[in-house]
C-alpha cells in the first residue's frame, strides 16, 4: 500500500495561498509570528492575508482583547477573545457583497516557549475560526499543545509547522475530523509536540463528538491522557487539575455499578477526613485506561461512548489515559498539583501494583516505581474483595503480597499510605462483567438493582452496551 504524500509546511501554505477564496487574519502572541511566516515565505500571500499582527506587549494586548479575569495571557479565554475579535473585524471591514465567494478565517495562537533556565516547559493555545461555505456561520477548531523541544528556537519552528498544518487541515481535511487531527503531526513527532486537547465546533461539524477526538489523541499516542467534563466538553488537564486535591477511581465502568459508587462514596468520605484536603478544592476523576478499552481487541467507539454517557449523566468528570501502571498515573497528576491526592482501588489492582513482573521495563524495577509513589503526597484507599459467602473477605490485613516485596507494602501500610475503606456487604458481589452479561441477554429484573438509580433506564432507552431490553417509560 502506497503511503500518502505528506506536504511540507511551505507546500501547504502555498496551496492555501493559491486558493483565491480563502482570506483572513493571523494574530500571534508570545513566540513571534511563527505561523504566518510560512505563508509569507511560500509566496502569493497577498491573496490570503488580510492582516497579521503580534500584540506582544501586555498592555497593548489588553487594550485590544481586554483583560483576562485571572490575569493570564496563555489561556483558552485569551485565544477565544483573539479569534472572536479578529473574525468580527473581517466581517466589519470587508464588504460581503464584494466577497460573495470568500471564505473568511481568523487564526490565532498564544504561546510561551521554554525559558532560559529550562525550568518551565513551553505550551500554548492555538485555534482558527473559518468558513467552509460563505453563506454559513463559521466553525472553530481549538487545540492546546505542549512543546517538547529542548530549545526555544526549535519550539518556535514547531509552532510554525503545527499552525500551518492546522490552517491547511481545516480547509482541505475537514471532511474527516480524525484525519484533520492526525494531520497536525505532519512533519512533526511526539518528540516535538504533544496535542493534549482539541475542540471542533460549528455548522459543518455538528456530527462530531469531541469525546471521540479525545480518545483519538490517546489512541494515536498524541498524548497520554485526556479529560472531559460532565457536559461532554473536552478540557485541558492543567485547567482542571492545577493545585487540586485529586481523587481518582479507576475501573471499566462497563457499566458503572453500585459497587463503584460505594467505593467512591466511602473513598470520598475518607479522603475528606484529611486535614490537607479541602472540599472546595476537590477534583474527582473517573479514569478508564486505554488497555481497559482494548480488553476485547480493538477499541469499540460505541462501547466507549456508552461508558462515557452514563458517567457524564451521573455528573462525573472522565479521564482516558494510557497509564496502565499506577506510578505513571501518579507521576502525571503530580505535574499539576502538590496537594494531597488519593487513589481508590480494589484488592486485585493493589496486588497487581505489587507484582514485580509489572515493572520489568524499569531499570530500578519495583523500587523505582514505588520511589515515585512514596515521594508524592498520595493516599491509597483499598476497597475489600468478597465475591461470595464462600470466600473470606480480603483487605489490607490479609492480602497475599509476595514475601519479596512485602517490606515495601509494610512500609506504605505502617505509614498510613494504604487505608481500608468501609463497604456495603450487600454490593460486594457485583461485578461489571456479570452485569454486562445480563444486559446483553436482557435478563430484566436481574441486573437493574446492581446499577445506580436511573442508570438502568438510560441503558434501556439508549440501547447501551448492546442492550435490546424493552424500554417502557411508564413502567420504568
Amino acid at each position: 500500500m502506497t503511503k500518502p504524500i505528506i506536504l511540507s509546511p511551505d507546500q501547504k501554505a502555498l496551496q492555501v495561498n493559491l486558493d483565491s477564496k480563502i482570506y483572513g487574519t493571523f494574530v500571534e502572541i508570545g513566540a513571534g509570528q511563527e505561523v504566518v511566516r510560512h505563508f509569507f515565505r511560500a509566496g502569493m500571500a497577498s491573496g490570503t492575508i488580510a492582516k497579521t499582527m503580534s500584540a506582544y506587549d501586555k498592555d497593548f494586548s489588553d487594550s485590544i482583547y481586554g483583560k483576562e479575569k485571572d490575569g493570564r495571557y496563555v489561556c483558552e479565554s485569551r485565544l477565544q477573545n483573539m479569534i472572536e475579535k479578529e473574525y468580527a473585524l473581517l466581517e466589519e471591514r470587508l464588504n460581503r457583497s464584494q466577497h460573495k465567494e470568500t471564505l473568511f478565517f481568523a487564526f490565532a495562537d498564544t504561546m510561551t516557549t521554554i525559558n532560559h533556565e529550562k525550568t518551565m516547559q513551553g505550551h500554548g493555545w492555538m485555534g482558527i475560526r473559518f468558513q467552509l461555505d460563505p453563506k454559513k456561520e463559521a466553525n472553530n477548531v481549538i487545540i492546546h499543545v505542549r512543546l517538547n523541544d529542548v530549545d526555544a528556537k526549535l519550539q518556535q519552528e514547531t509552532i510554525g509547522i503545527i499552525g500551518t498544518n492546522l490552517v491547511y487541515a481545516c480547509f482541505f481535511n475537514h471532511e474527516d475530523p480524525k484525519q484533520l487531527l492526525k494531520s497536525l503531526y505532519d512533519n512533526l513527532s511526539r518528540d516535538n509536540i504533544e496535542v493534549d486537547m482539541i475542540k471542533i465546533t460549528g455548522p459543518d461539524f455538528k456530527q462530531v463528538d469531541n469525546r471521540l477526538l479525545s480518545l483519538t489523541l490517546v489512541k494515536e499516542r498524541m498524548t497520554d491522557a485526556v479529560i472531559f467534563s460532565p457536559d461532554g466538553v473536552n478540557q485541558q488537564a492543567a485547567d482542571m487539575l492545577y493545585k487540586k486535591n485529586i481523587l481518582t477511581i479507576r475501573g471499566s465502568f462497563r457499566p458503572v455499578t453500585k459497587v463503584n459508587i460505594n467505593m467512591l462514596k466511602n473513598g470520598l468520605t475518607k479522603f475528606l477526613e484529611n486535614k490537607r484536603v479541602k472540599k472546595e478544592n476537590l477534583q474527582l476523576l473517573f479514569e478508564i485506561t486505554l488497555s481497559n478499552l482494548k480488553m476485547e481487541g480493538e477499541i469499540n467507539e460505541k462501547d466507549f461512548l456508552d461508558r462515557a454517557d452514563i458517567l457524564c449523566s451521573l455528573g462525573y468528570t472522565v479521564m482516558i489515559s494510557n497509564y496502565k501502571k499506577y506510578y505513571k498515573l501518579v507521576e502525571y497528576l503530580s505535574q499539576f498539583t502538590r496537594a494531597r491526592m488519593g487513589l481508590i482501588i480494589g484488592v486485585d489492582n493493589l496486588l497487581e501494583m505489587f507484582d514485580e513482573a509489572y515493572y520489568r521495563n524499569l531499570n530500578g524495577g519495583i523500587m523505582e516505581a514505588f520511589g515515585i509513589i512514596v515521594t508524592r503526597d498520595i493516599k491509597i484507599y483499598l476497597y475489600p474483595y468478597k465475591p461470595n459467602d464462600k470466600v473470606e473477605l480480603q483487605d489490607s490485613n490479609n492480602i497475599a503480597v509476595h514475601p519479596r516485596v512485602k517490606p515495601i507494602y509494610d512500609y506504605l501500610f505502617s505509614n498510613g499510605r494504604i487505608e481500608d475503606l468501609d463497604y456495603d456487604l450487600k454490593v460486594l458481589h457485583i461485578f461489571s462483567r456479570k452485569v454486562l452479561e445480563l444486559i446483553k441477554s436482557c435478563d430484566n429484573g436481574k441486573w437493574e438493582d446492581m446499577v445506580p438509580e436511573g442508570v438502568a433506564e438510560i441503558i434501556k432507552e439508549k440501547s447501551l452496551f448492546g442492550s435490546k431490553c424493552e424500554y417502557n417509560p411508564e413502567k420504568n
